[in-house]
This record gives C-alpha cells, sequence and structure tokens, in this order.
C-alpha cells in the first residue's frame, strides 16, 4: 500500500491487529493525538492515554471502549511537572510495546516556568525524556517502539546547548519551540544508540501542519502570517485534517518494515525528504541539526537537569 501526504490514521490502522499491545500516548486528548488514540484502539490496541485535562481525556477513553477491544485509560500527565509525570508513570502496569510522545506546546502566556525552564523545552523534551525513562525497563520487556512527534519546524534550528532555557538570548518563544522539535529528533537518535540492543528503537515523526490546540495562542494574525489561512480565509492546501496529521505516528507505531530500526525522521509514513529544492517549506528533513555529539550532550545535559530539579 503507498501512503501519502493525504493517508489518514484509520487508512494506516485498517487491517492491522494490535490486541494484547500496550500503548502509551501522551497529548491523547486533543487534534492529533485524538485521532492516533482512535485509530489505534480501533486496530486493538491497549491504551494509556496520558492527559492533562483528566475530564477530555475520560470522555475519549468511554468514547473509544463502545468499539475498542483493548483496555482503554486516561490518566493525568502534565509533561512540565516532574513529579507528575512520575506518578503517571508509576499508574502504567506491565510491559508496553510502544511510548508515543505526542503532546507538545508552542506559544504559550508564560516564557518559563518557575523551576527557571522554557515552558517548551520542559513540556515536549524534557517531560518526554523522562517518561521514557521511567518506563524504560516495561519498553525492554518485549522490545519497544518509541515515536517522538517533532515537527517541521526544526528546520534550521539547532540546539543551543549553551542555552538550552533562553535566558542568554532574547527570549522568542516560536525560536523556543522549533529547538524543542529538533531536541526530540536527537532524543529518538540517542535513545536508539543506547537502547536499541534492549529492543527498545526510536524515530521521529514530522506530522504536517495542521490546525489544531497547538496553535490555540497563536491567533488569526500570525496564523494569516505562517500562511496556514490566506487572505480570503481559505486553509492552505498544505495544511492536513487531524486524522491525516497523526498517520505517520500510527505508521511508526505499526509498520512491520520499521521493525528494530530506529533513529529516523518520518514523514507522510515514508522516511522524510531531506531539506531541498524539491521540499515544500513545512516539510523535509533538515539533518543539520542532528549530529551525535549534540545528541549526546542534550541526553547528558537532560539527565543533570532531571537530577537537579528532582533530586534524585
Amino acid at each position: 500500500m503507498a501512503w501519502g501526504f493525504h493517508t489518514t490514521a484509520a487508512e494506516v490502522a485498517q487491517g492491522i491487529d494490535l490486541r494484547g499491545r500496550r500503548i502509551v500516548l501522551t497529548g491523547a486528548a486533543s487534534g492529533i493525538g485524538v485521532e492516533t488514540a482512535r485509530a489505534l484502539a480501533s486496530a486493538g490496541a491497549s491504551l494509556v492515554l496520558g492527559v492533562r485535562r483528566l475530564d477530555a481525556g475520560r470522555a475519549l477513553a468511554s468514547e473509544l471502549a463502545e468499539a475498542a477491544r483493548g483496555e482503554i485509560a486516561a490518566l493525568e500527565l502534565d509533561l512540565a511537572d516532574l513529579a507528575c509525570v512520575e506518578r503517571f508513570a508509576a499508574r502504567v502496569e506491565g510491559p508496553v510495546d510502544v511510548l508515543i510522545a505526542n503532546a507538545g506546546v508552542s506559544k504559550t502566556p508564560e516564557s518559563h516556568l518557575p523551576n527557571g525552564l522554557d515552558v517548551r523545552f520542559a513540556t515536549n523534551h524534557l517531560g518526554h525524556f523522562h517518561l521514557a525513562h521511567r518506563l524504560q525497563p516495561q519498553l525492554a520487556e518485549r522490545g519497544a517502539r518509541i515515536v517522538v512527534v517533532s515537527s517541521a519546524a526544526h528546520k534550521g534550528m539547532p540546539v543551543r546547548l549553551d542555552d538550552l532555557q533562553w535566558t542568554a538570548r532574547e527570549h522568542f518563544d516560536g525560536a523556543a519551540y522549533a529547538e524543542s522539535k529538533s531536541a526530540n529528533i536527537l532524543f529518538a537518535q540517542e535513545a536508539t544508540r543506547r537502547w536499541g540492543r534492549a529492543g527498545i528503537f526510536a524515530n521521529a515523526v514530522l506530522p504536517g501542519s495542521a490546525l489544531t490546540g497547538l496553535q490555540r495562542h497563536h491567533g488569526e494574525a500570525l496564523k494569516r502570517k505562517i500562511g496556514f489561512i490566506h487572505e480570503d480565509g481559505s486553509i492552505d492546501p498544505m495544511v492536513k485534517t487531524a486524522e491525516q496529521a497523526a498517520s505517520t505516528s500510527v505508521w511508526a507505531a505499526t509498520a512491520p518494515e520499521l521493525e528494530s530500526r530506529g533513529g529516523l525522521v518520518l514523514e507522510d509514513c515514508g522516511e522524510a525528504l531531506p531539506v531541498g529544492p524539491q521540499t515544500h517549506a513545512w516539510s523535509g528533513f533538515d539533518a543539520s541539526v542532528a549530529d551525535p555529539e549534540t545528541a549526546w550532550r542534550l541526553w547528558e545535559r537532560s539527565l543533570e537537569l532531571i537530577v537537579r530539579l528532582r533530586g534524585s
């Protein structure tokens, strides 16, 4: 089957049997997360939905349970709160076959958390990094996949290890978001290098541009400036639906051809094209942001941060 830009998550999941497989999905209560959960539940997976809004998560779990063949549970998860990450991980029972790090924030009213972390770094990278470590023994039980949802915003935005929290530079949430998405790619590559022998393989996903809750603080003017919305109010044809944007996450979680393969950047249910004349401004992988040395150093710095913040 040839998948592509317009493929939906439901189309990818069709014919796949995930009964007996446990999948942990963050950011499950809105946008791409909802469609990812819906497709995986339809294929029979047991889902643990990590959500900030527990009422929305429970409503989704109830909806999915009507047709699901696996167990569906919604648990509170605030990735910007490392203690909350630990409580969430402690409630995930048994082996985990797939961890989908889908949750993310972009523009927010606040720039930094009280502990000094940039909100985007804390949520998009460090929270998922900590969650993966807490679940690592369960991921290794049967071998597992980690799917990290990145963004085309990573292009041209390498992680600045000397200023991870944007305290030495004038803070710009758009650039901070972009760097956190580069961090997602670095995590997938380094996780595969470190954990591949334990049967854990991680890949990063570029879902494409979609109008979801991620842009809740963007405002109409910024959406028009970016090009999501044209002057006449029409949506740009390169903007995907949430169902289409979720397709590559589902493919990354289930595709037989990705068995024991990691460190890849995926897009449109295949490997992402390198940035060049043939790639749209909202697509393609910029390999210049993903050197192995930076990936190793970011991992070590992230571990140090967690030790400092958690004292353990």
